[in-house]
């Protein structure tokens, strides 16, 4: 993608810069606490995510990866509210690679 914050390729980040900016935006998506938008469920977060792994502005192992492990299901239980954790079809995702 654009390399955020710095405009570096997927190359010159270090894999937990990488692993940092899919848990960044998947945090943003979901967060409660912002006053200019409405929380995202789980599938609605997942889905705009896999968007930008198919665009190339995530990296496309690490966020299957986050979706294999269910990363995201261990966060939500943590994080979210209850209302937030609909049922995710995985298969639904767009560019997931199980």
């Amino acid at each position: 993608g654009k390399g955020y914050p710095k405009g570096l390729t997927r190359e010159q980040m270090s894999v937990p810069a990488r692993v940092m900016g899919i848990a960044d935006i998947f945090e943003a998506l979901t967060s409660k606490d912002r006053p200019y938008k409405k929380a995202k469920t789980l599938s609605e977060s997942l889905h705009i995510l896999g968007k930008m792994k198919v665009d190339n502005h995530i990296d496309p192992d690490l966020f299957d990866i986050f979706v294999r492990e269910k990363i995201y299901l261990k966060y939500a239980e943590m994080f979210l509210e209850p209302e937030q954790i609909d049922e995710v079809d995985e298969t639904k995702i767009p560019g997931y690679q199980p």
